[in-house]
């Protein structure tokens, strides 16, 4: 289902690094709209970067503006949405407050994913975004929505997932996950946190032991579920980059040390 049924609003806008930005609004008859931001450089080169967020936060949740910012300096569009009850379609007090409601709805997922391709086809609608690679970036709810938005997509060129597991408040969607898991074939980098308080390690290790893709890895830090440091976001960005623009390398050391 294309956008071109659904009226679009755009507007210019800023996000709270100040960076210029394009926000948008997709109307739909009988369902929520979807909204969200792009940022899109004047001289875009094909790859247009999604960026899922938390359930504590909205589009313009740390660490996507510092990242769109970088991602624009290398010629890539950026693309990130409000989560269901979140940012310009938040209910009640938002976050995961209404998340938890949220979480209740049988389809919750399957509505998040559709409303990602119309994000991404009214962005791609766009004169300065080609219809090019794409790549994901998306931690937490960002991991939720994207794992399953990935095995729908099937043409991802590179994702970086994770705080997110197979247990804890992610229980009921074990199955759904693990299959969707399966499917996904892209280079992935998937980072950890070793004392988070919501997803406990194993259902960490289950999901991460269940993604098809033979170019992956697990980054572990210590801290609690939001700590992750800026140097994993410092690597993400590399990793994506790299895998964007054909540079990517894994090199073994050889002979290994023994």
């Amino acid at each position: 289902m294309g956008t071109s049924q659904f009226p679009i609003v755009w507007s210019d806008a800023r996000d709270p690094g100040g960076q210029a930005t394009r926000e948008f609004i997709i109307h739909r008859n009988d369902a929520r709209p979807v909204t969200g931001a792009a940022w899109v450089p004047e001289n875009a080169t094909g790859p247009l970067v999604l960026c899922g967020h938390g359930a504590s936060g909205n589009r313009y949740q740390r660490p996507i503006p510092h990242l769109a910012q970088r991602f624009v300096g290398a010629g890539y569009a950026v693309l990130a949405i409000d989560g269901p009850v979140h940012g310009l379609r938040q209910v009640g007090p938002g976050g995961r407050a209404a998340f938890a409601g949220e979480m209740k709805r049988p389809t919750f997922i399957d509505d998040m994913v559709e409303d990602w391709l119309l994000a991404i086809d009214a962005v791609r609608a766009l004169d300065a975004v080609a219809v090019g690679q794409l790549a994901y970036f998306g931690l937490s709810m960002g991991s939720m929505f994207g794992i399953p938005l990935l095995a729908r997509l099937g043409n991802v060129t590179v994702a970086t997932l994770g705080l997110l597991g197979t247990a804890g408040p992610s229980t009921s969607m074990r199955a759904r996950f693990l299959a969707d898991a399966a499917t996904i074939e892209c280079p992935i980098l998937f980072l950890m946190q070793l004392e988070d308080e919501l997803f406990p390690r194993a259902g960490y290790l289950e999901l991460f032991d269940a993604l098809a893709s033979k170019d992956k890895r697990l980054h572990a830090n210590p801290g609690l579920h939001p700590e992750v440091p800026q140097e994993e976001i410092d690597f993400a960005f590399d990793f994506v980059c790299a895998h964007l623009e054909g540079r990517a390398v894994r090199r073994i050391i050889d002979p290994l040390s023994q």
